[in-house]
């Protein structure tokens, strides 16, 4: 998971102490006493594998679905196995490049292009339906020009993208606290791109965590360019911890939003838990189904 890993690396860290306090079935005491909780069916749950990496991928794909979720996502082509045995999905796979050098410069659109085909092939050949994408770093850039060399690339790839039925998502991130110096960091500079761009299989993944770090107004947001988001991914701010009440956004109202703009397509969980992980991963999914 070379993409997400450098940025993401201190967060996984917090995750030994919760790992801990997990049993050998790889389900905790107090997730098994909250299995009777149902799922109203308006959100589709995913959950983002790199926050709960001391879970191998079969037993965190076994724990979500027991619990109702149907995707465990940020995964390569390569780990695919474990969800097309349980018939699970994998709702964003794992692009190429890294989130600091991607398809903003020119000079990298020769080796990133034919890669970002052949991975639009595997997830559509494995029934999958996402494809993440990033800008890259600024690194003395101008916007404008990173925003028409992203365009560039993007329409080199974006009609086999059609074609195979596949959506690609530019991931939105903050570059005050996480990934400094990220071009694609504002709504704004994401929906010019996709303005841009032209194409129903290209948009914005919405990382609610990231734009509340950048730009705040969240639900606003939500409502004003629901036709630009393919995607959402959750975590609490500050920290990118648990989504309960000890920090300042709202799930509930934000899912509430979400649902109201008629999206029908997934969010997942992308926060490190603090605790006995599937309580804590329980309790997530409880907050957002709405």
């Amino acid at each position: 998971m070379k993409e997400h890993l450098p940025s993401r690396r201190s967060a996984i860290k917090k995750l030994a102490g919760a790992a801990a306090i997990v049993s050998t079935t790889g389900f905790s005491t107090e997730y098994d006493r909250q299995r009777d909780f149902k799922l109203a069916g308006n959100i589709k749950h995913s959950v983002a594998r790199w926050c709960f990496r001391n879970f191998s991928i079969p037993d965190l794909a076994k724990n979500a679905k027991e619990m109702g979720i149907t995707s465990v996502e940020i995964l390569q082509p390569s780990e695919f196995g474990p969800l097309l045995e349980l018939g699970m999905t994998c709702e964003m796979t794992v692009g190429v490049g890294s989130i600091e050098k991607n398809i903003n410069r020119i000079e990298n659109h020769a080796e990133l292009v034919p890669q970002y085909l052949q991975h639009i092939d595997l997830v559509a050949d494995a029934g999958f339906k996402n494809l993440i994408m990033f800008s890259g770093n600024r690194d003395g850039m101008d916007d404008h020009e990173g925003l028409r060399n992203c365009a560039k690339a993007i329409k080199q790839v974006v009609g086999h993208a059609e074609k195979r039925g596949v959506l690609l998502n530019m991931e939105l991130l903050n570059s005050k606290v996480n990934h400094r110096d990220y071009m694609c960091d504002n709504t704004q500079w994401g929906v010019s791109l996709v303005d841009m761009v032209g194409s129903d299989h290209f948009k914005l993944l919405y990382d609610i965590y990231h734009m509340q770090v950048m730009e705040g107004d969240v639900i606003r947001t939500i409502k004003d360019y629901k036709d630009y988001f393919g995607h959402y991914h959750t975590a609490g701010n500050p920290g990118r911890n648990e989504i309960d009440d000890t920090q300042e956004l709202n799930y509930p109202a934000i899912m509430r939003a979400i649902v109201e703009t008629g999206y029908q397509g997934f969010v997942a969980q992308e926060f490190v838990p603090l605790r006995d992980p599937m309580t804590s991963l329980r309790e997530a999914i409880k907050i957002c189904d709405v």
